[in-house]
C-alpha cells in the first residue's frame, strides 16, 4: 500500500529537503511529463501560475518548456513582491529568458495542453470569485490538464472541491501521495495521478495513512484435508418485510466467498423456506441464527422495529466477531443503551460498514458534515465505538479504533446502486469467517469488493446497469486467481 501524507507532514519534509532545489526538480518532472503528454506535432502549451510556489512550480516547467522549443503562453496570477523565496528566482528566471506574463487567458488561444499551478496542498479557504472564473475557463477549453501536485481548489485532506477546482486529465504528485485526490470530489478531480517524489526517501512509517491500491494479506490456500467447518460459519440477520433481498444479498455474497455454512435469519413474518436461486443458504428465523453462527453480519433489511431492537439487543452481548450495517447502524444511532453495549464489546470485534447518511446519525452530525472529513469522521466513529470503520462512498475511508486509516482506490461509479452495501457486508463477513484478523478482512473485503466491480466494467459489464449480485460474483472469481495465482 502506498502511503499518504497530510499537510503538517508534507510542510516537515519540504523543511528538511529545502536546500536541494525543490521546485527546481518539480518543474523539471512536471515539464517532462507534458512534454510525454504532447504529441510530436502539437507543442503549444498554456501555464497557469499562481501567487505561491505552486506557481513557482509552473514557472519552472514553463521555461523548461520554452528551452525546449514549444511555445509557452504564461497566465500569472500572483504579485512578484510577494512571492516567496523560491518561486520569485523562478519567476525571474522566467522573465530573464524573455518569457512573458499575462494576467489572463487570451481569447481564442490554440493550445494543446494546460499546465496547473495555481494553487497546491496549502488551499484551505474557499476560493473568491475570480479564482473560480478562472477555473471555470479552463475547465470549458476541453484540454488535457495536467495538474502539479494537486488540482487548483481541491482540498489535500478531504478531496473537497473549495467553491471550483480544475478537472485534470493528469497529476503529478510531488513528494508524497495526498488523501484528497483519492476520496469524495478528489477522484472527479485529479485523473490519472502519478507520484513524483523528486529524490527522496522517506520512511513510509512516517505517513499518515495509506492508500489500498492492490490486493492486501490473502486468506492461505486451503488444506485439501478440509470441511465445511473448517471455513466458519456466517449468521446474516434482517430482512425485514419487503426487505428481505437485502439479507439474501449478503447472505449470498458471504456464501461465494467462502463461508464453510451461511444461515440467513430473516425478521419478515412470512420467511422464505428456500432461496431457490441459492439453496445451500440455510434460512432461519432470525432469533436463532446468533447461536449457530461464528460471525455475524446484522442490519441489512433489518428495519427498526422493536424486534428488531430485541435482536440486536441480542447480538451485541454475543463473542462472536460482528458486523454492522444499514439499519441496525441506525437502531444504534437512536438509542443510547445500544451505543453503550457496542462499546462494552471487545476490542476488535466489531465492524461497521455506514454511508454517509448513518455515519451523520451515529455522530449527531450533518451529512454535509461527514463528507467534509471523511477521514476524520470514520476515525471519529473508530474510536467512539471501538470498532474497524468503513465509511462508504467514493475512496471509501477504512479506520481503526489505533488512530490508523486507509483510502481504497478500487471501484467505479457503478456500484451506486441498490444492494452493494448488503455484498460488501456478506464479503467482509466471509473473510471474517475464515480466520482473517478483522483488520486484514476488512481491507481485502473493500478492496475486493471494488475490484470486482472495475473486473466487470473491464469486461463490459456496467457501469451502468451493474448489480450487486454480478459484483459478488466477480469477487469470488477474484479472490481464488488472487490466492492461487490462476490467470
Amino acid at each position: 500500500m502506498n502511503p499518504l501524507y497530510d499537510l503538517v507532514q508534507l510542510r516537515e519534509i519540504e523543511q528538511r529537503h529545502a536546500a536541494e532545489g525543490l521546485m527546481e526538480k518539480a518543474g523539471l518532472a512536471a515539464a517532462g511529463m507534458a512534454r510525454k503528454l504532447l504529441r510530436e506535432h502539437e507543442y503549444s502549451v498554456l501555464v497557469l501560475a499562481g501567487p505561491g510556489n505552486n506557481g513557482g512550480d509552473a514557472l519552472v516547467a514553463a521555461r523548461h518548456l520554452k528551452a525546449a522549443w514549444h511555445q509557452v503562453t504564461v497566465v500569472f496570477t500572483g504579485d512578484r513582491a510577494t512571492l516567496p523565496a523560491d518561486a520569485a528566482a523562478a519567476y525571474d528566471a522566467w522573465v530573464a529568458i524573455g518569457g512573458e506574463l499575462r494576467t489572463e487567458i487570451p481569447p481564442n488561444g490554440r493550445w494543446q495542453l494546460v499546465i496547473d499551478g495555481l494553487f497546491g496542498i496549502g488551499l484551505s479557504r474557499e476560493l473568491d470569485a475570480h479564482y473560480c472564473g478562472l477555473i471555470g475557463q479552463v475547465n470549458a477549453l476541453g484540454l488535457p490538464v495536467l495538474a502539479l501536485d494537486i488540482p487548483s481548489g481541491l482540498c489535500t485532506a478531504t478531496g473537497r472541491v473549495l467553491g471550483a477546482a480544475i478537472k485534470a486529465s493528469h497529476t503529478l504528485s510531488f513528494i508524497g501521495l495526498k488523501p484528497g485526490l483519492f476520496t469524495l470530489d478528489g477522484p472527479d478531480h485529479a485523473g490519472e495521478v502519478r507520484l513524483e517524489a523528486l529524490g527522496l526517501e522517506i520512511e513510509d512509517s512516517s505517513a499518515a495513512g495509506s492508500l489500498v491500491d492492490q490486493p492486501p494479506a490473502l486468506p492461505l490456500p486451503r488444506k485439501l484435508n478440509s470441511h465445511k467447518g473448517s471455513h466458519g460459519s456466517v449468521g446474516v440477520i434482517g430482512g425485514a418485510e419487503h426487505m428481505a433481498g437485502a439479507a439474501i444479498l449478503a447472505s449470498r455474497a458471504a456464501l461465494l466467498l467462502g463461508a464453510g455454512r451461511v444461515y440467513c435469519g430473516l425478521l419478515a413474518s412470512q420467511p422464505f423456506a428456500l432461496d431457490t436461486a441459492q439453496a445451500e443458504l440455510m434460512l432461519r428465523d432470525a432469533a436463532s441464527v446468533p447461536t449457530l453462527s461464528s460471525v455475524l453480519a446484522v442490519g441489512p433489511g433489518m428495519g427498526v422495529s422493536s424486534a428488531a431492537m430485541a435482536i440486536l439487543h441480542e447480538v451485541l452481548a454475543q463473542p462472536q466477531s460482528l458486523v454492522l450495517d444499514a439499519d441496525a447502524l441506525n437502531l444504534v444511532a437512536e438509542h443510547p443503551e445500544l451505543q453503550q453495549k457496542l462499546k462494552w464489546r471487545a476490542a476488535g470485534s466489531t465492524v461497521l460498514t455506514p454511508h454517509p447518511g448513518e455515519a451523520a446519525r451515529l455522530l449527531g452530525c450533518s451529512n454535509a458534515e461527514v463528507q467534509a472529513d471523511r477521514i476524520a469522521s470514520a476515525l471519529r466513529l473508530a474510536h467512539g465505538y471501538q470498532g474497524a470503520v468503513v465509511l462508504k462512498g467514493c475512496g471509501s475511508i477504512i479506520a481503526l479504533p489505533d488512530g490508523r486509516w486507509f483510502v481504497n482506490r478500487s471501484g467505479n461509479p457503478g456500484m451506486a446502486s441498490a444492494g452493494m452495501g448488503d455484498t460488501l457486508c456478506g464479503i467482509i463477513a466471509a473473510l471474517l469467517a475464515q480466520s482473517m484478523d478483522m483488520e486484514q478482512a476488512v481491507l481485502l473485503g473493500v478492496y475486493l469488493h471494488g475490484a470486482a466491480a472495475d473486473a466487470l466494467v473491464g469486461r463490459g459489464i456496467g457501469p451502468i446497469g451493474l448489480t450487486a449480485g454480478e459484483v459478488a460474483s466477480s469477487a469470488r472469481e477474484l479472490l481464488n486467481r488472487w490466492v492461487y495465482g490462476k490467470a
